[in-house]
């Protein structure tokens, strides 16, 4: 069920699964019964680190391109910008390639080594735009589209009716693999994912439960759904979710208000412990962003909930791009 101020339907995320699906992995899901013990239910883990890039991201960024270039005279060719710490701009770097075009990104300094090596091997043009603050990233995309005005279009990360409808097949999918699902688990930063998730699984199911997993350290998402209006990100958090570390949209933050059963917040010291033991158990390559979920399923919170209500669940593995010369309990 989209909200009412929601500029995304399910029609549009079935569309957009049908759009992107030459382009994109039919990701597996995967199951462990260690986990299932520590959690106490049945976890259904759906595996976005196998995706294209590495990271479910390419899912929104293709059908916001496919998108773009539908609505432009044949003979154009648009020069794509985005701001993003990593997977975005991989996927719209990896978009950009796969259709012939130009990307330009401005990428935060401190966003991971691997993910900067990554956009740089697909093609696009990285703009450095200091620390990981919206504000700045902000400046610096808007600077980017006036140097390459007219031809320069703005494909966000997560706040974009597109890129929602996009992200949202994740679900589509999921409910096919697995159709007994009494919840979701999905990581929320900019809310793209989480609201187009919202939005195909309610679509499916208007029963099914979305929970929300985010790190405590950047729980802006937490604090507006507890205050029931958008509560704004601000600074740079600090949090090792790296992917997670921008706020909540102005486009996806009513669907998440409308839709998500509530918001799980984790400490660092229990993200770093779900994404080691995801590698350990299941020999599973996720990143911090991943494990954020997989600590929200794990928590105190989560298990008090009722199981009678809820037996199945599914956990999206948003990505796994790692930087291996920088693990966090090696610190």
């Amino acid at each position: 069920m989209a909200s009412a101020d929601s500029e995304v339907s399910f029609q549009d995320v079935q569309e957009a699964a049908k759009r992107i699906e030459p382009y994109v992995h039919r990701t597996p899901v995967m199951t462990c019964s260690s986990l299932d013990h520590m959690a106490g239910r049945a976890l259904h883990f759906k595996c976005e680190i196998f995706q294209k890039i590495g990271a479910f991201k390419i899912r929104g960024a293709t059908n916001a391109v496919l998108q773009l270039l539908k609505s432009m005279p044949p003979n154009q060719k648009p020069i794509l910008v985005t701001s993003s710490s990593g997977n975005h701009a991989q996927a719209l770097a990896f978009s950009a390639k796969t259709m012939g075009l130009q990307a330009l990104i401005a990428m935060p300094s401190n966003a991971p080594v691997v993910k900067q090596a990554a956009v740089r091997g697909y093609g696009a043009t990285i703009v450095d735009c200091g620390p990981n603050i919206k504000e700045v990233r902000d400046a610096a995309t808007q600077k980017i589209i006036q140097e390459n005005s007219p031809n320069a279009y703005l494909i966000p990360s997560s706040d974009h009716p597109h890129v929602i409808a996009g992200q949202g097949s994740i679900a589509l999918e999921l409910l096919e693999q697995v159709p007994f699902l009494d919840a979701i688990v999905v990581p929320v930063g900019g809310g793209g994912m989480l609201s187009g998730i919202c939005i195909a699984s309610k679509g499916i199911n208007p029963n099914i439960k979305v929970y929300a997993a985010e790190p405590l350290n950047a729980d802006d998402c937490a604090k507006s759904f507890a205050a029931k209006e958008r509560i704004r990100q601000t600074g740079s958090p600090n949090t090792v979710a790296d992917g997670l570390r921008i706020g909540i949209g102005e486009k996806t933050w009513p669907i998440i208000r409308d839709n998500v059963t509530d918001v799980i917040t984790v400490t660092e010291d229990e993200i770093i412990s779900a994404m080691r033991l995801v590698w350990e158990r299941m020999k599973l390559l996720i990143e911090s962003s991943a494990a954020v979920g997989v600590a929200a399923v794990l928590s105190e919170k989560f298990k008090a909930l009722s199981h009678q209500d809820i037996k199945n669940v599914g956990v999206i593995l948003c990505g796994g791009n790692v930087d291996l010369d920088n693990l966090p309990w090696r610190k």
